[in-house]
């Protein structure tokens, strides 16, 4: 049994969309980062950095003491690997999902994140930064888009690569991004969209963006950005 402790963003997203797809059972610790959850000790035990998604598998492979988990790429690779889905076992399949599912961990996410914040969360609107950001998101929707012409998926048959992605188009808005631009992976993302797991991973999830930054609390704010609950470094 995987324990996944989630809040509803793209990283957080992308674990549930993962197990959904799998048919791993897991059940849900929510983890209210809002309130500052993420820094109470016993989330900071699990997760270090202080950030979701992290995972407790309580049945891992050989058995042995629980194997605990923070970073959305490392459980996710560790889970296809436990699961034996979605990453191919040949060597040139697998190089091909882990290249793409590393170009959205070091890429896609935090680009869309910087721009989902700026354009949403900001107090203040800084053009300089709206501008970058949104440039260089759009640029990496279109090395996806150009990925995308002649394939359904992006590395072959559904794959890690897929799930990693696309929590991060789904708040293309916020980003600054109309999906009629990129006709190849607006089809995708379409049929991502109708994917039964997809379904179910959404159903009743509100879009992190829907909340503009005047209705975020100044304490939610300094929560959420600040360095609340930091360690001392001493």
């Amino acid at each position: 049994m995987i324990e996944l402790y989630f809040a509803a963003t793209p990283n957080g997203l992308k674990l549930k969309l993962f197990l959904e797809e799998a048919g791993l059972p897991y059940f849900v610790t929510p983890v209210n980062i809002g309130k500052g959850e993420q820094f109470r000790p016993e989330f900071l035990a699990i997760s270090p950095n202080n950030k979701i998604p992290a995972i407790v598998d309580h049945a891992p492979a050989g058995g042995g003491a629980p194997v605990t988990l923070f970073e959305s790429g490392a459980i996710m690779l560790y889970l296809a690997e436990k699961a034996g889905c979605l990453i191919p076992a040949d060597i040139h399949g697998r190089a091909e999902v882990l290249q793409w599912l590393f170009w959205q961990m070091a890429g896609l996410g935090p680009m869309a994140g910087q721009i989902g914040h700026f354009n949403v969360y900001a107090p203040e609107k800084v053009p300089y930064a709206i501008d970058r950001y949104t440039r260089e998101t759009a640029r990496l929707y279109g090395v996806l888009n150009q990925r995308l012409v002649d394939r359904a998926f992006i590395a072959g048959d559904l794959s890690l690569a897929d799930i990693a992605c696309y929590p991060w188009i789904v708040p293309h808005e916020a980003h600054g991004q109309t999906l009629s631009d990129f006709p190849h992976l607006e089809r995708w993302f379409v049929a991502m969209s109708q994917r039964p797991a997809t379904l179910r991973t959404y159903e009743g999830v509100a879009n992190v963006y829907a909340a503009r930054q005047r209705d975020i609390s100044d304490e939610e704010r300094r929560v959420l950005f600040g360095q609340v609950g930091t360690p001392d470094r001493r």
